[in-house]
């Protein structure tokens, strides 16, 4: 794809992100009737796969194992290929829409400053995680407080160790996973707290990185003081009531140089802060119909920039549905009129993605994705239009870290007006 220097460039899709989202979604998008540029803000494509050397993924989209890099490699040479463009190390500074198409200012060192004119774009930028002025965290401000995913890049791509003697608040995958790549690695850490009374993370990271290690798992816990003159000497952690007030007395001391925060994943959507695009106020990501296709007509989210996941298969499954969605839009296959049958969260449900159904657009089976609200052993989800149950899955072990789905058929709706709902019951 050349360009003389101060051209607009032409494509037909833009794909925000190279990780294991953008690629999948690029991969899907890409047909001999429209162009596909990915645009990656790190120097080589992969995303977070690259730095997640532990096993674990594509059970489902490989049958097999693998571990992030090995994942990875597997789309990159897809990628590869199918012979998509990309630029790497090129930051997106703007997105705007004026009339038909997308227009995008981008910049590398290579190219400079770029202006891309696209008739769809896919965001697929990823999350980024929590630091501690988001959760206000007290204590002195000292060395040696930093996200459990940056100390996983130190260490794994860096070969960096960030400290000997570590605790971790917060129990997100990341989090535990490095509590035991620290272990491993010879640090000592002290345990894991986390203010629900329920862990964040995926039961089998529970099992396998603190169980298998000794490593303490503090629920309904936070650290409420923060100890050291310039680097880090000491955290308290306190117990917390329902309404995560720390109770006295139930103070806990620890002497570490390292704390490390898993506290959550935020979609990246700062890309879209020059186009009026709905948000959800719970999941943080864009609020998309069930093609991936935001308020905005062309604008696909999908991946952790759309709803943080807790595999990256599903980010894979999702993400190659969004990449055919713009394709069909692209190549204006997409019915232009939408008519949005909402999905409600009910009883049980925290948020479902996609939030709407376009009705215009319904001509084949779809899967709501959802999370729950609190850990039960036993379940039943419910699907209705009004009265009338449309859908029901039993379901065992349910819980917030999880994502639950189930597939809903064109001909299952009673009507094309009266909003879907999803809710659990739980037997008590």
């Amino acid at each position: 794809m050349e360009r003389n220097e101060g051209e607009t460039m032409k494509v037909d899709i833009v794909v925000i992100g190279g990780g294991a989202s953008g690629l999948a979604a690029a991969l899907s998008a890409k047909s001999d009737s429209n162009s596909v540029l990915v645009l990656e803000r790190e120097a080589v494509l992969g995303g977070i796969l690259n730095q997640c050397i532990h096993n674990g993924f594509g059970l489902h989209v490989f049958r097999e194992e693998l571990t992030g890099p090995e994942y990875a490699s597997r789309f990159i040479e897809k990628f590869t290929e199918a012979n998509i463009d990309y630029k790497l190390d090129t930051t997106v500074l703007s997105i705007e829409k004026p009339e038909d198409c997308f227009n995008i200012e981008a910049y590398n060192t290579e190219d400079g400053a770029l202006t891309i004119e696209a008739k769809a774009v896919i965001l697929s930028s990823g999350c980024y995680e929590r630091t501690r002025g988001q959760i206000k965290l007290p204590g002195a401000r000292v060395k040696g407080i930093m996200p459990a995913g940056s100390a996983q890049r130190y260490l794994n791509i860096d070969g960096y160790l960030v400290g000997k003697d570590v605790f971790i608040l917060g129990s997100g995958d990341i989090g535990l996973i490095m509590a035991r790549r620290m272990t491993l690695e010879g640090a000592k850490v002290h345990g894991v707290a986390e203010i629900m009374p329920y862990s964040n993370g995926l039961t089998r990271n529970i099992v396998q990185c603190l169980h298998d290690y000794d490593i303490p798992l503090y629920l309904s816990h936070t650290v409420t003081d923060i100890k050291g003159d310039n680097a880090l000497e000491s955290i308290t952690i306190q117990e917390v009531d329902k309404d995560f007030k720390p109770i006295p007395g139930t103070e806990k001391m620890f002497d570490v140089d390292t704390l490390l925060l898993s506290v959550g994943l935020v979609p990246d959507t700062m890309v879209f802060e020059t186009l009026d695009i709905e948000l959800s106020e719970i999941t943080k990501g864009a609020i998309v119909d069930h093609t991936y296709q935001s308020n905005i007509p062309g604008l696909f989210a999908c991946g952790n920039a759309l709803h943080v996941h807790d595999l990256v298969d599903w980010v894979t499954i999702e993400s190659e549905k969004a990449g055919k969605s713009a394709k069909h839009y692209a190549d204006d296959a997409l019915k232009e009129t939408r008519r949005l049958l909402t999905i409600e969260p009910l009883n049980g449900i925290r948020y479902t993605v996609p939030q709407f159904v376009d009705v215009n657009n319904f001509e084949a089976p779809i899967t709501i994705m959802f999370r729950v609200t609190n850990k039960y052993d036993v379940g039943t989800f419910t699907v209705k239009q009004g009265d009338t149950i449309i859908q029901q899955k039993k379901a065992r072990f349910i819980a917030p870290a999880e994502m639950e789905s189930l597939m809903i058929k064109p001909d299952q709706l009673i009507d094309q007006t009266t909003p879907i709902t999803i809710e659990l019951e739980v037997k008590s």
